[in-house]
């Protein structure tokens, strides 16, 4: 393992740690960009392979830091990226959450927290197209988002675990050609 890979890892986990407004799910666009595009430390198919089992294991939903790190440069890659990702944004928090804690009745500070709202769906929405793009979804996929997305407007408790049992259903009807 050369120490240039893991001053990479560094380099590109810490970037995002300190914009991933809108928490994790609104970097994983840039990640894949990095991760596949940039640096090719892992393949279209990799990535979600990796993210899909970033997603599934207990613990934070960003695991995917920790598993591209393992991925390129073993335990110690892991470690790396998971704290590349996860101490300069939570120091940047503790930091913000000092400093205006004492102005959260002021027009200001709701202004700020209203005008990243948008910027936090709009990665959010990036990172949803980016995976999309590459799992090549097509109708099946779109009907898929569309009942869940339907599914959770109408029924906000509905259990989550069942609309991914429903969209595996409906995912494998479609497979096999129902």
């Amino acid at each position: 393992m050369r120490f240039d890979t893991l001053i990479a890892i560094a380099l590109v986990f810490v970037p995002f740690s300190l914009t991933s407004i809108g928490g994790g799910s609104a970097i994983v666009a840039g990640i894949q960009h990095e991760a596949v595009t940039v640096h090719g430390w892992v393949s279209s198919r990799e990535f979600l392979d990796l993210f899909a089992v970033s997603r599934a294991a207990p613990g934070p939903g960003m695991m995917l830091a920790t598993v591209i790190g393992w991925r390129v440069a073993g335990w110690l890659g892991a470690a790396i990226a998971t704290l590349a990702l996860f101490v300069p944004s939570s120091m940047l928090c503790y930091a913000v959450f000092k400093l205006t804690n004492n102005h959260r009745q002021k027009r200001w500070h709701r202004a700020m927290r209203e005008g990243l709202a948008p910027v936090g769906i709009g990665l959010i929405i990036a990172g949803i197209i980016s995976l999309f793009r590459l799992s090549h979804g097509g109708p099946s996929a779109i009907a898929i988002i569309g009942l869940a997305a339907a599914i959770f407007l109408w029924m906000p408790r509905f259990p989550v675990l069942g609309v991914l049992v429903l969209g595996g259903l409906v995912a494998a009807l479609t497979a096999t050609g129902f």
